[in-house]
């Protein structure tokens, strides 16, 4: 009698120390920033999601024709882009940086394939994207 005590006391405190090691667990939620949105809005040719991050000029390089634009020429200059090459797919290669963010990935479109490098830079409380290259390969 008192081995089964003992096993049904072993076997309480092993059930109590499960549901609390289970109840311990800490479920992380991960919120988007600026890299994010920007990454997630190249793999859509969302050029409204990536002018939310426009600075005040943007350097973009498409095939080797490179020019810094206002907000407002840098959004009609990528619509034209995205219009003549739908995204197929885009896949985030290599990131970096600390305050100053840059990625670089192969982008899949309708006309062929692309290396596309774009930096994010903190000015003031927020990160702007300040260049954008589309490179063919």
């Amino acid at each position: 009698m008192k081995k089964l005590l003992m096993v049904l006391g072993i076997m309480l405190l092993g059930g109590t120390y499960t549901a609390f090691a289970l109840s311990a667990k800490t479920t992380i939620i991960l919120v988007a920033g600026p890299f994010e949105d920007v990454v997630s809005a190249i793999k859509q040719g969302d050029v409204n999601g990536l002018s939310r991050y426009f600075d005040n000029n943007v350097e973009i390089n498409i095939s080797g024709k490179s020019n810094s634009y206002s907000k407002a020429q840098a959004e009609i200059i990528l619509k034209d882009f995205f219009s003549k090459n739908p995204v197929k797919s885009f896949e985030l290669i290599h990131q970096g940086g600390d305050n100053s963010r840059f990625g670089i990935g192969n982008m899949g479109t309708a006309n062929g394939p692309y290396r596309v490098s774009f930096f994010l830079q903190k000015k003031g409380g927020s990160m702007v994207l300040n260049e954008l290259r589309f490179e063919n390969k």
